[in-house]
């Protein structure tokens, strides 16, 4: 156990911040000032005691001399890292062989003339500073302190202007922001609702908004026409490093609007927010990509344009190969990595295991070396084949193919990854680039294998395209969505539609989704029956705030910009959440915990 050190806290009695620990210049030359904040370190220095005082703008150093104040200096042999404390002193210039050009106040430093310790501090888990090695564990046990670190307090800081930036861009924009529910009804969203039980109706439980997408069309029933919040929703999935159980969505919905309305606002407003943060104009308006482009060319609907590695179908060069597997497969396709030859039998079976993760059963390669073949299947190729891939994917020597055949989802998914994989090991990715790109015609509907039925890609509210109503009922597999998809740096950071906005087209949208009239009513009635007092046409777009940030902060994971996340288990090292109740609080639930045998 650590012994508490004795010290005498002190009270403010009177004494106001006069700056804060970022903000004094040689322009402060002689100003008496009064600074607070925590002892980031302390240095003794023969005679004189230098700390480096923090908060959450920065530092400064000050400076305690024993002409100045001897009791002071004695007083201050107590202070450790952590320690709260206010300072009166007097700026002046550092010394030229002591300036700090990393600092804003690097040229000058305040000599205290008294000082007060409001509060001390146990040696803490882990140095608050950004080179720490530290485990994530550790930061999110003692999320209070990691937060005191620069990095995380920037990034925090951040996130606050971002939010300030989006809200001027909206409000000058014309629209309003309206508040929805957290405790609503459970609704088929795609993910798993958040439950809560209901003490005064027992057996019923509230849900958590996945989005609030019904509440922000009610709202343009209502005839609100502009609506937006930046507002926190729940999902109960499966995490990783760009999901939390609660997120945060920029929501919003425009009425007696088009595909085109709606993208041009969310441009301006990305634009706005890269301006105001980055300081960074970006150019508009976004380049496109169909939905099958995105397929085709990246294999994924979130393509990373930043560089030109791209996916080549290959299906008819190879189909009646002697490559048993190039054969049969319904789709081959290829992806070229230039001077990809120096790849090592190791490095490209790390590769076949990445892969495998996204179903693929492993990874057909060939290099190409002084005009030879080099590859397990290459005997199995006939010189045409060969000749065929050439042209088709321009090889030249040293250059490496991978090859994926079979199921077109696992084929495209699995090169999709392969290739961000492949420009992140050989530097293909350029740094400090923000590349967007909208994915649009998306199919309105997929097909689901284990339920044997149509579900909808986005939600079921999406509109399908008008020259394709005829197509529903028959040829669902062929109908594109009025849906739109922001994608930043392979990262999806915003979608929407264009949404249905008359009942007889949303009646024709749940039975192709097999959801009978007696379903439809229970789950989405009051929507049903809004729909029958003039709904006026309506779209909007969400875009993922946490997911943003961490793309403009170039944090690793979006629990780097949320001030108490959840970890990839979904709960709360801090509060220790999630945890059991009281059985006085189960009993007036009227539930029942099954103990796990």
């Amino acid at each position: 156990m650590e012994t508490q050190r004795k010290v005498i806290l002190d009270e403010l009695n009177g004494w106001k911040r006069t700056h804060h620990c970022a903000e004094l210049t040689l322009q402060n030359d002689g100003q008496e000032v009064c600074l607070m904040g925590w002892v980031q370190f302390r240095r003794d220095h023969g005679g004189l005691i230098f700390i480096d005082l923090r908060d959450r703008e920065g530092l400064t150093q000050v400076v305690f001399a024993p002409e100045v104040n001897k009791d002071a200096l004695e007083k201050a042999h107590i202070l450790r890292s952590e320690d709260v404390i206010a300072i009166k002193g007097l700026v002046r210039p550092r010394p030229k062989d002591m300036i700090n050009p990393k600092l804003k106040t690097g040229e000058i430093e305040v000599v205290v003339k008294d000082f007060k310790i409001l509060n001390n501090s146990k040696t803490p888990p882990f140095l608050i500073e950004d080179r720490a090695e530290v485990s994530e564990n550790l930061r999110l046990k003692y999320r209070y302190l990691d937060l005191r670190r620069p990095y995380m307090t920037k990034n925090i800081i951040t996130r606050s202007k971002a939010a300030q930036s989006v809200r001027s861009y909206l409000n000058e924009c014309g629209f309003l922001e309206i508040e929805t529910p957290i405790l609503t009804k459970s609704t088929p969203e795609g993910a798993r609702d958040f439950l809560v039980p209901s003490r005064l109706n027992q057996g019923s439980f509230y849900a958590l908004p996945q989005s609030p997408q019904l509440f922000k069309q009610l709202l343009m029933f209502s005839g609100f026409d502009k609506y937006y919040q930046i507002v926190k929703c729940f999902r109960d999935e499966d995490l990783r490093a760009d999901r939390q159980p609660e997120f945060t969505q920029i929501d919003i919905e425009m009425s007696f609007v088009e595909e085109e309305d709606v993208i041009q606002m969310a441009e301006g407003l990305i634009a706005k927010l890269f301006k105001d943060i980055l300081n960074i104009e970006v150019n508009l308006p976004f380049p496109r990509l169909s939905y099958a482009q995105a397929i085709e060319e990246y294999g994924l609907d979130k393509p990373d344009i930043r560089f030109d590695l791209k996916l080549k179908d290959i299906t008819h060069i190879v189909q009646n190969s002697e490559f048993r597997l190039f054969k049969q497969a319904s789709l081959v396709k290829a992806l070229k990595l230039p001077q990809g030859a120096k790849l090592s039998r190791k490095e490209i079976d790390d590769l076949t295991e990445l892969v495998k993760i996204y179903g693929a059963g492993g990874l057909a390669w060939i290099k190409i070396k002084d005009n030879e073949w080099q590859s397990p299947i290459a005997k199995f190729l006939s010189e045409e084949e060969k000749q065929g891939i050439t042209n088709a994917l321009d090889l030249k020597v040293g250059d490496i193919v991978f090859f994926q055949a079979g199921n077109p989802e696992i084929v495209n998914t699995a090169l999709g990854y392969l290739r961000i994989k492949l420009a992140e090991m050989f530097n293909l990715i350029p740094k400090d680039t923000y590349a967007f790109t909208w994915v649009v015609d998306f199919p309105l509907l997929e097909w689901d294998e284990e339920e044997k039925r149509w579900v909808a890609r986005h939600h079921p509210f999406t509109a399908p395209k008008p020259e394709h109503l005829t197509l529903l009922e028959k040829e669902p597999e062929k109908v594109l969505a009025r849906a739109y998809d922001l994608v930043l740096n392979g990262h999806e950071i915003g979608g929407g539609s264009i949404r249905i906005h008359t009942q007889d087209l949303q009646n024709k949208m749940f039975k192709v989704l097999g959801i009978d009239s007696q379903e439809a009513e229970e789950k989405f009635g009051f929507l049903l029956e809004a729909l029958k007092y003039g709904t006026p046409p309506h779209g909007g777009i969400a875009f993922g705030f946490d997911r943003i940030i961490m793309l403009m902060t170039k944090a690793k994971s979006i629990r780097d910009v949320i001030a108490f996340p959840k970890t990839q288990k979904a709960t709360c090292l801090l509060t220790e959440a999630p945890s059991k109740v009281s059985s006085r609080q189960l009993r007036e639930l009227g539930l029942k915990v099954k103990e796990k045998k």
